[in-house]
C-alpha cells in the first residue's frame, strides 16, 4: 500500500495533475483531494473506489450487481458443501 505522499509524488513523477487523473476516471477532483489530505474514511462508495485505484487501501472495486451475484453464486455453493 501507498501512503497519500507517495500518490502525490508519483504524480508529480509521471507529470499527471490530480484534477486530470480524477476527470479521466470521472472522479470529482474534490473528493480526490480531500482523499488525498486524509479528509475521508473511505468506506464505501466513490471514496473506497478511488482509494482502493491509487493503492492507498486493499480491496476490490466492483458494482453491486457484479457483488450480489457473486454472493448468490456462493449461497448455492454453501447447501452442497453442506450436504458432503
Amino acid at each position: 500500500m501507498k501512503t497519500p505522499e507517495q500518490v502525490r509524488a508519483e504524480f508529480l513523477r509521471r507529470g499527471i495533475s490530480i484534477s486530470e487523473w480524477s476527470r479521466k476516471n470521472g472522479y470529482s477532483a474534490a473528493l480526490v483531494y480531500q482523499i488525498l489530505r486524509g479528509g475521508k474514511s473511505c468506506l464505501r462508495g466513490q471514496s473506497h473506489e478511488i482509494a482502493v485505484k491509487l493503492g492507498i487501501k486493499p480491496g476490490i472495486v466492483c458494482d453491486i450487481d457484479e457483488f450480489s451475484a457473486e454472493l448468490a453464486a456462493e449461497a448455492l455453493k454453501e447447501p452442497a458443501a453442506l450436504l458432503g
